[in-house]
């Protein structure tokens, strides 16, 4: 069957359509126009290697974009140590990746798009623009001007009895057999984005990890009159605790749960616990910035009369959101007694995490063992795979997007290897 016709972006502009040669030279194909794909075409393109981008949807790097409605955290100005550790059993593997291209390299990238970059007070890197899209515009541009092409509305169907590559188009079904392959498709969170991890599916045989919710919120019981109350209302200036991990943030009540950055950056040991045991209570420290004996000397002091309420407001300076809390707490049997330790360390019982619908992130995916160094799959030589859809989670605050692009870069670098092995050999 011809090949589908191709889409070329150009000046972020569609030209017309064009067909990348089915003979020599080589060529490669990259499924997912996502952050991870994006980065192996320019690596590929950079390196003089023709190169094509395969989307099932009819435009590039949705979750990019929408990432971006938050101000596009792009990555972190914390020290390559701790910066690691944040990808905790995947960081041996993604250490020589992201120390290839750290940090510093990614911002140095962004900034030779036109998009200059700043350091929030929390140590997180954005463009100064705080959107996605005019780095996105930019990027588009510099691979048309490389001569990447990209194909829109090609869902990938697998692998075709000859090795080929098959998709579903809009003009039908295609086969095109490029000499190298990355997979950039994404994991399985956000799937109206166009990441479901359908994928898994046409890779029968290579180990893959569960795919599961990663940076997402948790399901409480909360008693009507609370939902009814304080749905919706941020919890600010908090701290979380579970196990030996504790994290400064904050957090929103939602009318099933708990969702927010404290949250998130527990949410695999939080995850792992309700696997294990069907619940996780972390602590909820209410007011963190006050040790233990200062709020119990506060809460000592006489109440003149004043609702519980009232004198929580006035002693603590607690919100409604944060009184409403203890007031569970209290309805659910705790002795009030107890008042200055739950001010301080307040059992939070979640049943259940949200599901992959609405997490930021995903855990799972292909696993690393099955990669080589340059992310090349070992049973499939000439097929590399980046970004989310490999078994590695990272909080937020820059290190999954990172890690994305560093896996992308090493896939891109992998695949220019092999088509010029190819070439080589005729």
């Amino acid at each position: 069957m011809p090949p589908a016709p191709c889409l070329r972006y150009k000046a972020g502009v569609l030209n017309e359509p064009s067909s990348p040669p089915e003979t020599s030279p080589p060529w490669a194909a990259v499924l997912g126009a996502g952050p991870a794909g994006l980065m192996a075409a320019e690596t590929l393109a950079s390196a003089g290697h023709r190169v094509v981008v395969f989307d099932r949807m009819p435009s590039v790097a949705r979750k990019f974009l929408m990432a971006g409605r938050g101000g596009l955290n792009l990555t972190h100005s914390e020290p390559l140590p701790g910066f690691l550790a944040r990808y905790g059993e995947a960081a041996t593997r993604l250490a020589p990746l992201i120390a290839a291209f750290p940090p510093e390299a990614l911002m140095r990238w962004a900034e030779g798009l036109g998009q200059p970059v700043f350091t929030g007070s929390s140590g997180r890197v954005f463009p100064r623009a705080m959107k996605a899209l005019p780095l996105l515009r930019a990027w588009l541009a510099r691979l048309g001007a490389l001569g990447a092409e990209i194909r829109l509305r090609h869902d990938w169907l697998g692998f075709a009895p000859d090795g080929a590559l098959r998709f579903r188009t809009p003009e039908g079904e295609a086969s095109l057999r490029p000499s190298a392959t990355v997979l950039a498709l994404g994991g399985a969170s956000w799937p109206r984005l166009g990441a479901d991890g359908s994928w898994v599916s046409a890779l029968p045989g290579l180990p893959v990890a569960p795919l599961r919710p990663a940076n997402m919120g948790f399901r409480a019981e909360w008693s009507e009159p609370f939902v009814a109350r304080h749905a919706g209302t941020p919890l600010k200036r908090i701290a979380l605790r579970f196990g030996e991990q504790a994290v400064r943030g904050e957090a929103v009540i939602t009318r099933d749960g708990i969702e927010g950055g404290a949250v998130y950056a527990l949410s695999a040991p939080l995850r792992e616990a309700i696997a294990r045991e069907g619940v996780a209570v972390p602590l909820l420290d209410l007011r963190p910035d006050l040790d233990a004996g200062e709020v119990a000397r506060r809460l000592a002091m006489p109440r003149r009369g004043q609702s519980l309420s009232t004198f929580l407001r006035k002693a603590l300076a607690l919100p409604p959101v944060s009184i409403g809390l203890l007031q569970e707490a209290l309805h659910a049997g705790a002795p009030p007694a107890e008042l200055p330790r739950l001010v301080k360390a307040l059992p939070l019982r979640l049943v259940a995490p949200q599901g992959l619908e609405r997490a930021i992130s995903s855990a799972g995916g292909l696993r690393l063992a099955a990669l080589d160094e340059w992310l090349m799959l070992r049973e499939r030589p000439g097929l590399f795979a980046a970004g989310e859809m490999l078994d590695w989670e990272a909080p937020t605050g820059g290190y999954l997007l990172q890690a994305c692009f560093a896996t992308g870069r090493q896939a891109g670098l992998g695949a220019a290897r092999w088509l010029e092995g190819q070439a080589r050999h005729g």
